[in-house]
């Protein structure tokens, strides 16, 4: 079964395993990465906050916006590879706008090049 279209794992792909016939790996997937956009949103973590919670407020427009918590975490200059850490309080992060996560980050045209 292929990635769902809001998955990290959209830009991967699925190699067979010779070794084992019945497995399949998938490729390395290749973070978007920070970007300085101008509709970028400059966002003070405050108490409580999660990765999961800012996704599913910055990103309503999506089904399951709470699952694009990856999307937050590899767009920061300095990504975030463990989501189930405390954000620290005061911290800024970064914040793609939804545009940059409709027309850039899971762009068509990006898929097409994970692919080749």
């Amino acid at each position: 079964m292929p990635p769902r279209r809001w998955s990290r794992h959209t830009f991967t792909l699925a190699i067979k395993d010779e070794a084992a016939p019945d497995d399949t790996q998938l490729s390395e997937r290749v973070p978007f990465g920070y970007r300085d956009l101008s509709d970028n949103v400059q966002y003070q973590v405050k108490e409580g906050d999660s990765l999961y919670s800012l996704a599913a407020k910055y990103f309503r427009g999506v089904t399951y916006p709470a699952q694009l918590w990856w999307v937050i975490a590899d767009f920061q200059p300095e990504p975030i590879h463990d989501p189930t850490l405390k954000l620290p309080v005061g911290k800024t992060l970064v914040i793609p706008s939804m545009r940059a996560l409709t027309e850039l980050i899971f762009s068509e045209t990006r898929r097409a090049e994970s692919e080749a």
